[in-house]
């Protein structure tokens, strides 16, 4: 009489065995599927046709929604705004481009979220470069980020667009004192009615009817990233005052 435990372990085998062979018979049988599957998920460049620019940092192909990572621009009815977008569209309408894909592969939204090249340039970071937009990291910091502040830093040499620096006689006055105020540290009053201060996302604050006197404060709200962010300050006619990395 066969022991008891040799007997399971027998079955257990055999149990094993079935299980390997089903395995290998659902691979076999739906391999096209698997296969296409695994190249989707592995495949981190894609190539598109782009058929339409919706804005600064959006584009479109065959009906398919595209958020360029790395960057945030002006909003419609926003100082850019048109040029942004018409800067774009000389870049990349119709034309086709490469697709490489960062830590998400889609937002909120369901766009898709992508780093856009064209002959080997990151499209993406020539809109910084430009002065067309800032740089924006929402989900952290990847490997382009460094070749975005360097494009940043670029564009404020150039002092061009959203770069430009202000001429204000108070752009030298107003700092920066935490991430939720402002302070005048000239011995004169200084009128920043007008002024817009935003972090690397849409959110941002215009002041209305304000004057700050000399060691006075003034008060904003932001929605800052968890990951780290950055302060952008331009005057009433869009010219930059500040901006920091907090």
């Amino acid at each position: 009489m066969l022991n008891k435990k040799v007997i399971q372990k027998s079955i257990r085998k055999r149990d094993i065995i079935l299980l390997i062979a089903l395995i290998l018979a659902l691979f076999i049988l739906n391999y096209p599927i698997l296969d296409n599957t695994l190249n989707n998920f592995l495949d981190t460049r894609q190539e598109v046709f782009v058929n339409r620019v919706i804005d600064g940092d959006t584009i479109e192909s065959n009906d398919t929604s595209i958020r360029l990572l790395g960057i945030n621009t002006p909003e419609r009815r926003e100082l850019y705004y048109l040029e942004a977008k018409e800067f774009l569209e000389q870049l990349v309408f119709n034309k086709t481009v490469l697709l490489e894909f960062g830590k998400e592969r889609y937002d909120k939204y369901y766009r898709t979220l992508a780093y856009v090249f064209l002959e080997n340039e990151n499209i993406n970071i020539k809109m910084v470069e430009n002065g067309f937009g800032n740089y924006y990291f929402p989900s952290g910091k990847d490997k382009h980020y460094s070749e975005f502040t360097k494009a940043w830093d670029s564009c404020i040499n150039s002092n061009i667009n959203l770069c430009e620096a202000s001429s204000h006689k108070c752009a030298s006055c107003i700092i920066l004192k935490d991430s939720e105020t402002l302070e005048n540290i000239c011995d004169f009053s200084c009128d920043i009615t007008g002024w817009r201060i935003k972090a690397e996302g849409r959110n941002n604050t215009i002041f209305q009817e304000k004057t700050l006197g000399n060691g006075e404060e003034v008060s904003f709200e932001l929605d800052l990233t968890e990951t780290g962010d950055t302060i952008f300050l331009w005057d009433e006619k869009g010219k930059l005052v500040l901006w920091k990395s907090i």
